[in-house]
């Protein structure tokens, strides 16, 4: 077996803890919020969702890289998070579809990464303090300048990042079917895409930011859906609201995946908080309250709407999380609009709750007065 580089690279949290490793990935210093997921597979998926931009990832799966990296991957145009922990990283990998090894991956992404972290170790530190900011480094190796980096990095909360990843102009997806979706790109991922043309739907995407009001109302879609993406949801809401009170006012089905359910919820009056750790894995349970069916779930947020702050004349909880019971799904009754913080295109993940999909086109052909 040939011998890969072993040179030397640095976390440091902002509390004060410092681990040490090995570098991976691109040479070099990264920061952002340490998050971890619990994922068994699916690092590319993971890697490429806009909705981790500005958090280093790190995968509690021990062996990441095995496999390889497959450019049909990618949910997206690059690689979205700001760096990656891992216990132990394949140099080489034994799949004979993948385009290439994960650390050519990494270097032609620019991410700055570090291994041979005890994860266990780091995840149970992160479960007990709370989440917190850190940084990566294989080129400063002075410990106290890097906690205090990590103490001076921009907080998430009040981070408004959906346009930092959102796209430049609108553009159109096409599909044979017979339904019009007018979908906002917060840092959509591209296996949405594929879940709403698989079912027949052309969509028209828009930026996160900007006045496309005018150009909605002459397109005149079927329904409105609102993506997943990163950063605060207060912050977002600060634009997003606008083109949100627009569609209710249409009379048309509203969906909303994670940031989109957020601000779904804020258009009602309803709060949002920021979590103490978050969900981020393949395997959260979710308790379907409509149907008393148990989903198991690809989750990544760390903000979640406020339970403390419902108005039952508004909404009413469709799905709760079986692990802490936070909110993962509404219904709302002043106007014809569902959303659930997880993901339901799983990518990676289980395919239990892509009927959410399709009951979306139920509530679009119920709108068009069509037989379901």
């Amino acid at each position: 077996m040939s011998q890969y580089p072993r040179d030397k690279a640095i976390i440091a949290l902002s509390d004060g803890t410092v681990e040490h490793g090995f570098a991976i990935g691109k040479k070099g210093t990264t920061g952002g919020e340490l998050c971890f997921n619990t994922s068994m597979v699916g690092y590319q998926e993971i890697f490429t969702d806009p909705s981790y931009y500005g958090q280093l990832m790190m995968m509690t799966y021990p062996h990441i890289g095995n496999y390889g990296t497959m450019s049909r991957d990618d949910e997206a145009r690059k690689v979205m998070i700001s760096g990656l922990i891992v216990r132990s990283f394949s140099w080489e990998h034994s799949n004979p579809q993948a385009d290439g090894n994960l650390q050519e991956y990494l270097e032609r992404n620019e991410v700055v990464g570090i291994s041979g972290i005890d994860t266990r170790k780091l995840v149970r530190h992160i479960r007990s303090k709370g989440v917190m900011n850190a940084v990566i480094s294989s080129t400063e190796l002075d410990e106290d300048k890097l906690v205090e980096k990590a103490q001076n990095w921009d907080d998430m909360v009040g981070l408004e990042l959906a346009t930092q990843v959102t796209r430049e102009e609108p553009g159109t997806a096409h599909s044979d079917g017979p339904f019009k979706v007018a979908v906002f790109d917060y840092g959509i991922k591209q296996s949405i895409i594929d879940n709403f043309v698989e079912r027949g739907c052309t969509l028209r995407i828009f930026p996160a930011k900007g006045d496309y009001i005018d150009e909605l109302k002459q397109w005149n879609p079927d329904g409105f859906f609102f993506s997943n993406g990163p950063g605060d949801p207060d912050a977002t809401s600060e634009y997003a609201l606008e083109v949100v009170n627009y569609a209710k006012s249409t009379g048309k089905p509203l969906f909303g995946i994670c940031l989109g359910h957020q601000l779904m919820a804020l258009s009602e009056g309803i709060a949002t908080k920021k979590m103490f750790v978050g969900h981020r894995g393949a395997n959260h349970p979710v308790k379907n309250k409509e149907t008393g069916l148990v989903e198991i779930t690809t989750q990544n947020h760390g903000f979640a709407v406020d339970e403390d702050d419902l108005d039952e004349e508004k909404v009413e909880v469709t799905h709760i999380n079986l692990n802490d019971d936070t909110i993962e799904g509404l219904r709302f009754k002043n106007f014809p609009g569902m959303s659930v913080q997880y993901h339901p295109e799983a990518s990676p993940g289980p395919h239990d709750s892509r009927y959410l999909f399709d009951q979306f086109i139920d509530m679009i052909k119920e709108g068009k007065q069509e037989p379901a």
